[in-house]
């Protein structure tokens, strides 16, 4: 009877070694798979300007930290996606302790930006709402990321 209580216990232990080596890799393709900058297409993304466009005022050009330690920092907004986070590769590295490493995504999608939360610890803001989905950002509207808060402005 030693003997199978020892051939179970390995088992057992050599089970749990392999939910973690998959846990693991599950964290790590879910880290790449967020940094790729994989765009969903947004519902009428690709529909053609009405009349809602046209009582529209002007399109952000940049985008300005407003509080934090990077207040004042100013990024153009030439079409390409802004990746936020603690990563040293980020568009705007925050130095912030409730910041994720690869925390928000601007992007954007037919003429307006949309904010994303990249699955951060603390969560992505929009005013005082809470970001669970690609969001559009209108103009002069805080979006908090941590102890940051970034505007998008013309």
């Amino acid at each position: 009877m030693p003997e199978l209580v020892i051939q179970l216990t390995r088992a057992g232990f050599l089970a749990l070694l392999w939910l973690f080596v998959l846990a693991a890799l599950r964290v790590v393709r879910s880290d790449l798979y967020s940094a790729s900058g994989m765009r969903v297409p947004m519902p009428g993304a690709g529909r053609l300007p009405g009349k809602q466009a046209r009582g529209k005022s002007r399109a952000p050009r940049q985008m300005v930290v407003t509080h934090g330690a990077l207040a004042g920092t100013r990024i153009s907004l030439d079409g390409r996606p802004i990746l936020i986070g603690r990563a040293d590769d980020s568009t705007l590295v925050l130095d912030d302790d409730y910041a994720s490493t690869r925390h928000a995504r601007l992007s954007l999608r037919g003429s307006d930006w949309y904010v994303e939360d990249l699955g951060s610890t603390n969560g992505t803001y929009l005013d005082r709402a809470k970001v669970t989905g690609p969001t559009k950002v209108p103009l002069g509207v805080p979006i908090r990321i941590g102890k940051t808060v970034i505007e998008l402005r013309s």
